[in-house]
């Protein structure tokens, strides 16, 4: 019988989730099908079968965080649809507590494969127990739980968990689905009283309150978006960021792109003002090579090759795939590549190697009518060009005051690997090609 396992897709990752099932238990399937969906902290992906026959097993349930490497379902005959595993699946992955401080919040959390043998006998969902826990004690379930208990309304922190460390499986609350047992409920204390004069106790008229958190509804979050925040949590605390933001006319970078648009226009193609950007940034990498260069592990390194990473704001998160050697690249292809990794970042279809690397990264809300902002470097990386809108503001042009079309740009640097006059001399640069864009054409 053969297995399916969480892949390893890039160096980077270590456990994935998994999203949906895309075939049932029994189901015939080819080499090539896919079979599942799975999340990693970059992208979300199809599992393809390795082998035809049929899907004997389903290991894991949907919502379930499972390690690399941990098998996640069964290919077989179909005489053997059904049938336990000859060899068990690898035993749920430990997971450590996180310390009591608030980053920990930030950090994602290993969630544990709940089933990982052939499904249990109804009867065994005698097992389920209600404790008492301690005040601000750690919950720990899995998505599909919480999910499944908020659904029965079930209270969860008086269920005792049987998964590593006390986590609560679904097992543990079968009981309170099936309706065998009555499920918990949240207990209702009465507010405390404070002493009158006497020392005694005054009786109050106010009615008892449910200890119901004020913060509002929790939200389940994305392992991407968890690793996002882990990432920038850890940029803006290592990192000694500062912000340098300069004033580009864009009046003529708009008419050559008009220009370029019309010559594109039987082709389908068309060069966005991000595109634009991208190889005036690209360019101003080449004249001045110190800006690429990333900081790690107390070394500074400068890079050959100029990749500019792209931030792309999808469901669940965000992604910078890059654009290798953009600055040997026309202004066609950059637009042409540009869309097909924002097309395949929503869709979820871009490949490891496509964003982890680059050399640095160019952040841009224009197109949200955003005037200005800052962005937090992309580690190990030197530093982040954030992009604000292009808007009509009164320029001065030969003694006269005349309309101009005007962007904002701030490179945030780390001041470990870049002085202030390093970046206002790149800052130029950029402005220089997006100011005079028949050098983007030559260069």
């Amino acid at each position: 019988m053969g297995t399916v396992i969480m892949p390893k897709m890039g160096d980077a990752m270590e456990e994935g989730t998994l999203l949906k099932w895309l075939k049932a238990a029994g189901d015939e399937i080819a080499e090539g099908d896919p079979i599942a969906e799975i999340e990693t902290d970059k992208v979300t992906l199809e599992i393809e079968a390795q082998e035809d026959g049929f899907l004997t097993n389903v290991l894991i349930e949907e919502g379930t965080t499972a390690a690399i490497g941990t098998v996640i379902a069964t290919i077989g005959t179909q005489d053997e649809v059904g049938q336990a595993p000859a060899k068990a699946a690898p035993a749920e992955p430990e997971v450590a507590e996180e310390p009591e401080q608030e980053l920990a919040a930030a950090a994602p959390v290993a969630e544990e494969p709940e089933a990982a043998s052939a499904p249990a006998e109804p009867a065994a969902a005698t097992s389920t127990q209600v404790v008492e826990r301690a005040p601000g004690e750690r919950l720990r379930a899995s998505p599909l739980v919480k999910r499944l208990a908020e659904e029965h309304n079930i209270d969860l922190t008086q269920v005792a968990g049987s998964g590593p460390g006390g986590r609560i499986i679904k097992i543990d609350i079968a009981d309170f689905v099936s309706g065998a047992k009555s499920a918990p409920k949240a207990e209702v204390s009465a507010p405390v009283q404070a002493p009158s004069a006497n020392g005694q106790v005054a009786p109050s008229s106010a009615p008892a309150s449910s200890p119901v958190s004020d913060k509002g509804t929790k939200v389940d979050l994305s392992r991407m978006r968890r690793t996002t925040g882990k990432r920038m949590t850890e940029s803006k605390l290592g990192i000694p960021h500062y912000y340098v933001t300069t004033k580009v006319d864009m009046t003529e970078a708009l008419d050559f792109r008009k220009t370029i648009n019309g010559a594109l226009s039987e082709s389908g193609g068309k060069v966005s003002v991000n595109d634009l950007i991208v190889k005036a940034a690209a360019l101003a990498l080449r004249d001045h090579p110190e800006v690429n260069t990333s900081w790690e592990d107390g070394e500074l390194y400068q890079h050959e090759a100029i990749d500019i990473n792209i931030a792309i704001a999808i469901d669940g998160g965000l992604i910078a795939p890059f654009i290798p050697a953009a600055d040997g690249k026309s202004l066609g292809a950059i637009s042409t590549l540009s869309r097909d990794l924002g097309r395949r970042a929503r869709e979820g279809g871009l490949t490891p190697e496509e964003y982890q690397g680059g050399t640095f990264t160019i952040s841009n809300l224009g197109m949200f009518d955003v005037d200005e902002f800052i962005a937090v470097i992309n580690p190990p990386q030197a530093a982040i060009l954030a992009i604000g809108s292009v808007a009509e503001t009164p320029v001065v042009r030969n003694g006269r005051v005349t309309v101009g079309q005007v962007m904002k740009i701030t490179l945030s640097a780390d001041h470990r690997a870049l002085d202030g006059a390093q970046v206002a001399t790149f800052l130029q640069s950029v402005k220089k090609y997006l100011e005079q864009p028949m050098l983007l054409a030559i260069s």
